[in-house]
Parts: C-alpha cells; structure tokens; sequence
C-alpha cells in the first residue's frame, strides 16, 4: 500500500529529526519506508502505513514525536478540529482554547489525559480512546463560546 500526505513545511524537519532519527524510529515501529520530498510517501503493509499517517499527521499538527508516537499504542486515536473565519475570529477562538497562559488547555489535558496542540487554524488533540471524546467534547464548547468556568463543570459531569 502506498499512501500520500503533506505537513506544514514548518515541521518537517520535527518529522526526520536529528540525522534522520525520528523518521527511522517511525519507519522501524511501523514497518514502512517513508520518502519525504514535497509530498511525503509511506509504503508499506496497509495497518503500517495507517499508523505511520496518523503519527506523521499528529507531528504536523504541532506535537513532539514523544506525543505522536502515543498514536503507535493500543487504543490511541488523534482528533482534528478545523477552526474557521478570518483571521481574527481563528485567533479569538484559539486563544480560548488555549487560555490565559495556557491554563485552559493544561487543565483540559490534566482532567482528560489527553495532550491538546494549537497549530495553524487547528486543535488537535492526542488521547486514549475511553477519554479523547471528553476532551473533544471541552474543546468544542470552547470554540462555541461557552464560558471556561461552564466548560470546566461540564468536564466534570461528562
């Protein structure tokens, strides 16, 4: 099976790492052959290349490899959320997300367990299987205009 992706230019050089390092780790855990160019091909058996594509789109979303790699476990799924408007309205919206020094985010990521990242018009979130949706769930009230003080009894009763 051959697969195709593209990631932010920007994070490419997360992807292969220091002499090449995070792209072998990666093309070792899942068995696949990852070429990286404009475009970034993953050849391999079908449940290699899957799991190569979600860990190479988490890194391009903005999380380390050490995050990412999460995503080669048992049980670990990784969530996108697409952010639209202007320019503006991303910024406000995000900006919730992440709170006032980054309190919101760090509380969501510590009563869920999952990892959250703000790239581009983004949040992605990183999580078990049992707990990514109640994350997922905080998340998007946030972006729906709920207050954090709602969204943080909400997380208690989900």
């Amino acid at each position: 099976m051959i697969e195709i992706i593209r990631i932010p230019k920007q994070r490419l050089g997360v992807l292969i790492g220091k002499k090449g390092s995070i792209k072998k780790e990666l093309e070792e855990k899942t068995k696949t052959h990852i070429h990286i160019e404009k475009d970034i091909e993953i050849r391999g058996e079908y449940e290699g290349v899957a799991k190569a594509e979600e860990t190479i789109k988490a890194i391009g979303r903005g999380f380390s490899p050490e995050k990412a790699f999460l995503l080669l476990k048992e049980g670990y799924q990784l969530h996108i959320i697409y952010v639209r408007g202007n320019h503006k309205r991303v910024r406000r919206l995000l900006g919730r997300v992440i709170g006032k020094e980054g309190k919101a985010k760090k509380r969501i990521e510590e009563e869920t367990g999952c990892f959250i990242s703000v790239f581009g018009k983004t949040v992605s979130i990183i999580g078990n299987y049992e707990k990514i949706d109640k994350a997922v769930h905080a998340v998007e009230l946030l972006l729906e205009g709920k207050t954090h003080s709602y969204v943080y009894s909400a997380m208690k009763n989900y």
